[in-house]
């Protein structure tokens, strides 16, 4: 009997140990991302992750773009010059006085075009004047007139920019192309800004940090690559990950949890890559399907502009894959952490469970912030009574379909993917060899030190 119960206790003992060594390694970093003791995981982890951040700095010296030689600029849309101006002076005038044919114009008033006419022949017209404020014409004013129908009107003081175009003649040069909102979006980065740092503090200056170098990313490597003729593809992809290894490993530190979510990433790009270049192929997409992709199929024809789609839907869904990763990776952490006897079966059924919550929200997230930015053109078709059938085949939509669907594909794939992988992981972390007894008085004292709390735990 004494026999029995020592071998019993001692069993125990052993056990609530190795649980007891493994609480006390996850309660140490309690405080920041917790990495695998076991050196063989990070030699795994580590052999699939170096040779992969070397192929991207690989890529990025390949492709990184040259001085380009500047174009021609055509006047058109974003591609002409503009200055920043001030609205002095607006008076009311009548549109008869400032038409230009001094002929009332006919038509039928119950369309829009006759409706505008008839507006802009009887109805009362502002004429603004505007003071050039920037470049060599500083000082400079000029007027336009503002018709009653036209959605923006000009106010005294109000800021402007100036469209400038000299080859036209003197008095025609200058134009209102738009409003001047510096002020406001500055002030507006400026608010998230402060926000991000008061609520993540250290980690919230990380991540504004990384955001910046996102845009750098962006702006010095992908968009001028694809304008000198590198694969739209190919650029999406280097760039893409650039960003994602230096975002994650920056704002979360180097570990084992961010190389997790860096893996389950990168495998969700890689289907997100597949599925998009192959029904973009299959739906016949173009990627030319409005006046900036025209200009920009205008000024450079050989750019593959199906590719710069495809491209286009990799970035975009890199940000949301990032936030669906790394909380997957977090909660088995967390799990874990909680229960260290959990097996990797149990850690993903219940990391799972947590991940059917953010598809659903996610997902629906996605799909709401396509068709917010699509609301216009998705009027357009209702007032225009076109069926569901017509208006999902017109290459409009079905490219905003495409888009959507694909990246809500990845990131629905990349929820089990990632909680497989983050479950295998943490449920494989032993204790190193730092962790074992140094003396056999001392493996003795443990031993039954575990079994009195095995005991605890039996009753």
């Amino acid at each position: 009997m004494t026999g029995a119960g020592h071998d019993s206790d001692h069993g125990h003992g052993v056990d609530a140990g190795s649980r007891g060594g493994a609480h006390t390694h996850g309660h140490s970093h309690s405080h920041g991302p917790a990495a695998p003791v076991s050196r063989h995981l990070r030699k795994v982890i580590a052999a699939i992750l170096i040779p992969f951040a070397a192929a991207v700095v690989v890529g990025l010296v390949v492709l990184w773009p040259g001085d380009a030689t500047p174009h021609k600029r055509t006047g058109v849309g974003f591609d002409q010059q503009t200055q920043q101006a001030t609205v002095t002076k607006v008076v009311e005038v009548s549109c008869k006085s400032v038409n230009a044919s001094a002929e009332t114009p006919t038509g039928d008033t119950s369309t829009a075009e006759g409706n505008s006419a008839q507006q802009q022949a009887n109805g009362t017209c502002h004429k603004a004047t505007i003071r050039v404020d920037t470049g060599e014409d500083q000082g400079r004013t000029f007027t336009e007139i503002v018709q009653p129908d036209q959605a923006r009107q000009l106010h005294q003081g109000e800021k402007v920019v100036a469209a400038y175009e000299p080859s036209a003649p003197r008095d025609l040069q200058y134009s209102v192309a738009d409003v001047n909102r510096r002020f406001p979006m500055g002030l507006l980065a400026g608010i998230f800004a402060l926000a991000v740092v008061v609520v993540g503090r250290l980690r919230g200056v990380m991540a504004l940090v990384a955001l910046a170098i996102s845009f750098l990313v962006l702006n010095f490597f992908v968009l001028p690559a694809v304008l000198q003729g590198s694969n739209p593809l190919l650029v999406a992809v280097v760039g893409s990950s650039a960003i994602m290894l230096i975002a994650l490993y920056m704002c979360h530190g180097l570990s084992a949890r961010t190389s997790v979510a860096v893996l389950g990433t990168l495998l969700s790009l890689a289907l997100i890559g597949f599925l998009g270049s192959a029904f973009i192929g299959w739906a016949a997409l173009t990627g030319n399907t409005d006046d900036s992709t025209g200009l920009i199929h205008g000024l450079y024809p050989k750019l593959d502009m199906s590719g710069l789609l495809l491209a286009g839907v990799i970035i975009g869904s890199l940000g949301v894959l990032d936030d669906v990763t790394v909380t997957q990776t977090s909660a088995v952490w967390e799990l874990h952490d909680a229960n260290p006897s959990m097996g990797w079966r149990g850690l993903y059924r219940a990391g799972i469970r947590i991940g059917r919550d953010h598809i659903a929200s996610v997902v629906n997230t996605l799909v709401l912030a396509y068709a917010g930015a699509a609301l216009p053109l998705l009027l357009l078709f209702s007032i225009a009574q076109s069926g569901v059938g017509t208006v999902a085949n017109s290459e409009l939509v079905a490219e905003e379909i495409v888009r959507t669907l694909v990246g809500s594909i990845g990131l629905v794939a990349s929820v089990p993917v990632t909680t497989a992988l983050a479950a295998l992981v943490v449920a494989a972390d032993r204790p190193g060899p730092q962790a074992q007894p140094a003396t056999a008085e001392a493996g003795a004292a443990a031993g039954a030190t575990a079994g009195r709390r095995g005991r605890r735990r039996k009753r």
